[in-house]
């Protein structure tokens, strides 16, 4: 398992570069510049702007400047935030989204899980409609219709929980049950079909016929073993969670990643994007890891190659 983990961690630095590779020249291929949307700037000014964040350079000069910089751990600058740097931009907002990106998944797995069992033991029955009935609600309606509802219900009519901001435990309910409606649904869905398959091994008829009851086969055998396509998509999903949500993040006004990320790439600040690309790419490489480790618990005898 040690093993697994030091090669992850090595095939991470080569991934890492090929990401930062691509998205840096598919920037700077996209028409426009970071200063081109402001209008009212005499050309003078522009050149000078361009020539401060050395984008009056040749790309490939640029691309070699940049590599120098991040292997000495500097992210660059923002070119939107004056006198801000990518690293203060995102060591603000991460700790945020972190704390929402973890609650919400939190969230899904504990309700999406049990609910998707529960689904699978009682199939056919009114419990397995209603269980199918929410999760198709949470894959299909949209996160700020959700949001929407959460804050009528919660914040306007009830008036028992913060409706915005991100200043105590209590704000944080309502944008983490937001954001993990979705992810539990889905892993509901995948944990009913995963628990159903399952549930139609031989083993697992054996397993009964001796004796256990229908509730300890289930628990104690067949959940294990359908948890592994659940633990499969749970590696993307943690960082597309922490990494933010922009419409979680705008609806409630939150100061997190997404809502940087968004505003980055609309007003082509460079080094924003790339900064928050590779912190993107590195926690899918973390948790990817996470998952393979992982499989090893849930199944001994299930080798994951490196």
């Amino acid at each position: 398992m040690l093993a697994l983990i030091l090669k992850r961690l090595l095939t991470a630095v080569p991934v890492l570069l090929v990401v930062a590779t691509l998205t840096f020249f598919l920037m700077r291929m996209v028409p426009g510049g970071p200063f081109d949307a402001d209008k009212n700037l005499p050309p003078a000014i522009v050149a000078n702007l361009n020539a401060k964040y050395q984008l009056d350079k040749p790309v490939a000069e640029q691309y070699v400047i940049y590599l120098t910089r991040l292997a000495k751990g500097d992210l660059g600058i923002s070119y939107k935030y004056v006198n801000r740097t990518v690293l203060d931009i995102l060591s603000e907002a991460m700790p945020v989204s972190l704390q929402l990106g973890s609650a919400a998944l939190l969230l899904a797995v504990i309700i999406g899980v049990p609910l998707g069992t529960l689904a699978a033991v009682k199939r056919g029955t009114w419990l397995d409609v209603a269980a199918m009935f929410l999760s198709t609600a949470g894959i299909s309606v949209p996160g700020f219709v959700t949001g929407a509802f959460l804050i009528f219900i919660f914040g306007i009519w009830l008036k028992i929980l913060p409706v915005a901001l991100w200043e105590s435990p209590a704000h944080m309910i309502l944008p983490a049950l937001t954001l993990a409606f979705s992810p539990a649904a889905y892993l509901a869905r995948l944990t009913r079909a995963s628990v159903l398959e399952i549930l139609e091994k031989d083993w697992v008829r054996t397993a009964r016929s001796k004796g256990l009851s229908h509730w300890s086969t289930v628990m104690k055998h067949t959940l294990r073993n359908a948890l592994v396509p659940v633990v499969t998509v749970l590696g993307p999903l943690t960082a597309i969670l922490i990494t933010g949500s922009f419409v979680v993040e705008y609806l409630y006004a939150i100061p997190g990643m997404g809502r940087f990320f968004v505003t980055a790439v609309t007003n082509r600040d460079y080094d924003l994007i790339m900064g928050t690309t590779l912190i993107f790419a590195a926690l899918l490489i973390v948790t990817n890891a996470i998952v393979d480790v992982a499989y090893q618990i849930l199944d001994p005898r299930m080798k994951v190659e490196g």
